[in-house]
């Protein structure tokens, strides 16, 4: 009996001293990245009532462990953001069960760490990831912290494109189509000195992908305007690029808006083009051309003094895909500013595989940059993004391709926005033998921030958006434009401006949203 009240004794001082200690871990619902040198999979923060305590080691279990490559711990004391400028321990391999040894010394108050992962490159898209502090070994003793987030599992995807890939600055603007042989296309802005929007150096580049996403491409430049006119390439930006396939032909078609000269300035603000269709003046509508299933492209055709009405201050194409309808007619959506200076969406029309184009007239005003889907009665709706102030998608649907228009029932009410650009997808698939189709929405999912990137499901073309079957992707932020096509019959892709890397690639099954 004696002994054992030495040893009870020796036992008391560290368990009453860890009991100054609490631990909680969280997980945001972010994707962890291939290419990407670390993805946050999970915080660990440590309160203590008393400073000087010693963190000696973590011991973590993982799933999805074969789709990583290796793990590292890192302390960031009182900060609670993400920074790897110290390590815990050594970089381990991946593995269930993984132990971190190291030392960080914690102060009164929250402490934090974060767990960091490195992706394989060939790591499975469709796979998923979880991480689980099991215990935390102090210098007072065994820590066991509450997991906050226990139901989030990371989706694999890849950073397509990141700050400084190839030499550029920034990416933004993507719009992804899929060619009539299964062709994973991605087109988007190449801004090589800084992020700034038209006027500036943007070029438009292009990434291919023959398995479904998984792997991509060389990056291609298919639209740079050089020195025209002798002018610095600073004052010969393209920019925001829309894409649509001709499914019958094969031919792809890319548009892009054009500036020279008017250095300083912003098409969509006073200054920044003007009526009519002299270049130097007015902000050009340009389009090229592939037959080779985007292998090479044909050179740029100014398209402006063809479509845009010499009133119109400016009209260039949404940055999104285009759709061919059930008859092989082409519809590209598009917006401009009108000769009263009011911002529009409408859309631009072949029915004859892309000899001739005719343009619509407006769906509606105070809206731009736009995505339209057939629905089952054969009439069309546009998804547009709303100008500040209004916080909800402007949507009109049209009985006679363009011709005429009205408001949806959910227009301006119905699915919120930050004033954003979003991407609205019809996807056809089967299950059980039969034929079904739903309605996909993806963008920011919030009206103050482009956090929250989503996908929505309508299963009643469009009447409804059930919040069970919303998909969150990415609760950072990023600068939020998606843009959606399909994988094939069983996966939709969508390229986003995540909080990751500038444009972020995921395959999403459609089990994941039609079965929630």
């Amino acid at each position: 009996m004696k002994h054992l009240l030495i040893f009870i004794l020796v036992l008391l001082p560290p368990l009453a001293r860890c009991a100054e200690l609490g631990a909680v871990t969280r997980q945001m619902v972010r994707p962890v990245l291939i290419r990407n040198e670390h993805n946050s999979l999970l915080q660990l923060t440590i309160n203590a009532k008393r400073p000087f305590v010693q963190v000696k080691a973590i011991a973590v279990e993982l799933e999805g462990e074969m789709e990583l490559e290796s793990l590292q711990f890192y302390f960031t004391g009182v900060d609670d953001g993400f920074s790897t400028q110290k390590p815990f321990g050594e970089r381990l391999r991946s593995d269930k069960s993984v132990v971190f040894k190291g030392h960080a010394r914690l102060r009164a108050g929250p402490n934090h760490f974060w767990l960091s992962c490195r992706a394989k490159a060939a790591a499975n898209l469709s796979g998923k990831t979880d991480a689980r502090v099991l215990s935390i070994e102090t210098s007072t003793g065994r820590l066991v912290p509450r997991d906050e987030t226990p139901n989030v599992r990371k989706r694999i995807g890849i950073a397509l494109r990141r700050h400084w890939d190839d030499g550029v600055h920034t990416y933004r603007i993507p719009a992804l189509a899929t060619s009539a042989r299964g062709t994973l296309l991605a087109v988007y802005d190449m801004r090589r000195r800084r992020s700034k929007d038209l006027q500036e150096d943007i070029d438009i580049g292009l990434l291919r992908s023959t398995d479904g996403g998984q792997t991509w491409g060389a990056q291609q430049v298919i639209m740079d305007m050089g020195t025209f006119r002798g002018m610095p390439q600073e004052v010969n930006g393209c920019s925001d690029p829309g894409i649509i396939v001709d499914p019958e032909t094969g031919e792809i078609f890319v548009f892009a808006v054009w500036m020279n000269g008017r250095a300083g300035t912003h098409q969509w603000n006073s200054g920044g083009s003007e009526p009519g269709h002299e270049i130097g003046r007015s902000a050009q509508f340009v389009m090229i051309r592939s037959l080779d299933d985007g292998r090479t492209w044909s050179k740029p055709e100014n398209m402006t003094r063809e479509w845009k009405d010499p009133r119109w201050i400016l009209y260039a194409p949404s940055p999104q895909q285009g759709i061919a309808l059930r008859d092989g007619t082409l519809v590209m959506p598009t917006q401009g500013r009108d000769e009263a200076d009011r911002h529009f969406s409408n859309l631009l029309i072949s029915q004859d595989h892309g000899k001739s184009w005719t343009v619509s007239p407006a769906a509606s005003f105070g809206n731009t940059e736009c995505q339209a889907v057939q629905l089952a009665d054969d009439s069309l709706m546009l998804n547009c993004r709303t100008e500040s102030p209004t916080k909800f998608r402007t949507i009109a649907v049209t009985r006679d391709l363009g011709r005429t228009w009205t408001p949806h029932a959910t227009n301006r009410m119905g699915i919120i926005e930050p004033n954003c650009n979003g991407s609205l997808y019809r996807f056809d698939y089967r299950e059980g033998g039969k034929s079904k189709s739903v309605l996909l929405f993806a963008n920011p999912h919030s009206q103050k921030s482009r956090t929250n990137q989503s996908i929505q499901v309508s299963f009643d073309e469009g009447k409804t958006w059930p919040a069970k079957h919303r998909l969150l992707l990415d609760e950072g932020r990023g600068k939020g434009y998606p843009s959606l096509s399909r994988v094939d019959d069983r996966h939709v892709g969508i390229v986003y401006e995540g909080s990751g890397a500038h444009l972020v690639f995921e395959r999403i099954p459609i089990e994941d949203l039609v079965k929630r």
